[in-house]
């Protein structure tokens, strides 16, 4: 067979909170997952064994080796359908690493779909047990590019049809924040869910409700990485920007704006003040 190409989106926590914690150390979580068209890339082609190969911008530091999460997941997927073939697995890396945008759970769903298709089986529902052991962002992932109410430890999901046409700005001052640490300094598990989604909202009230919401894990994050509250006050700062926040656990922040044009105009400012920072307009998908 050829080979086969897709697309990883960056996943943006446009609201995170967390509502608990289980006995065996799972975080609860409530949170609306959207995806932008920002992206890094796998490709898959034929190979006796499994095989991987990161290249892109942010290479630096990924592993080849089965620790990897793709690798993970492709070896998930060999032995749930009995695959004897193999895949060389080539992904460019074009998001940051530990960004809070989800990247190798995004790649790791990309290559679960891919290699579906690529080794001709029928492909793991998001809530199978070999996806849900990948990683609580990887079954939302799952879906992409829907945007989804994400519950419980991620394994909770349902889709969002009504969120209106939007872009984001999003800025990375370039620090890595590991989650675990962050979740470490997290003081208080249990909050407040999220106020229910209305159907039907126009972009300026899909802002005013998004203003409301939380994510839980901004307080931690901000005093492990204080460049964070840099971002968010920069982007607030920007007249177009209608809502400001943390995606994940960071240290990638987003600024809400009406559509791809004042995205632009936005990363331009910033990328012209912080010119050491990644800084991307993209669309929600």
């Amino acid at each position: 067979m050829t080979s086969l190409k897709a697309n990883a989106p960056a996943k943006v926590n446009l609201t995170l909170h967390v509502t608990g914690r289980r006995d065996d150390g799972y975080h609860i979580l409530d949170s609306l997952v959207a995806f932008a068209n920002v992206n890094d890339v796998l490709t898959v082609g034929p190979s006796p064994n499994l095989a991987l190969s990161v290249s892109g911008p942010f290479s630096a530091g990924v592993p080849t080796d089965s620790s990897n999460i793709v690798l993970k997941a492709a070896q998930a997927l060999k032995t749930a359908r009995g695959v004897r073939a193999g895949a060389a697995i080539a992904l460019e890396k074009h998001l940051p690493n530990a960004a809070g945008l989800g990247g190798g759970s995004s790649d790791a769903a990309a290559a679960l779909h891919l290699l579906a298709n690529f080794w001709n089986v029928p492909p793991l529902a998001a809530n199978a047990p070999e996806v849900l052991a990948l990683g609580a962002d990887v079954p939302v992932c799952m879906t992409s590019p829907n945007v989804m109410h994400m519950r419980g430890i991620g394994d909770e999901l349902s889709r969002v049809p009504s969120v209106p046409t939007c872009a984001v700005v999003l800025v990375n001052p370039m620090i890595s924040v590991p989650t675990a640490e962050i979740f470490r300094a997290l003081k208080v598990y249990q909050n407040d869910r999220m106020d229910p989604y209305p159907e039907g909202l126009d972009f300026d009230g899909f802002s005013t409700w998004l203003s409301n919401q939380r994510n839980d894990l901004l307080a931690p994050a901000a005093t492990l990485a204080p460049k964070i509250t840099l971002a968010i006050k920069k982007l607030e700062a920007m007249p177009k920007v209608t809502v400001a926040g943390m995606s994940g656990s960071g240290a990638t922040c987003f600024g809400l704006v009406r559509s791809m044009a004042d995205a632009r105009q936005v990363a331009r400012a910033l990328q012209v003040s912080e010119m050491s920072w990644w800084v991307v307009p993209a669309e929600i998908l």
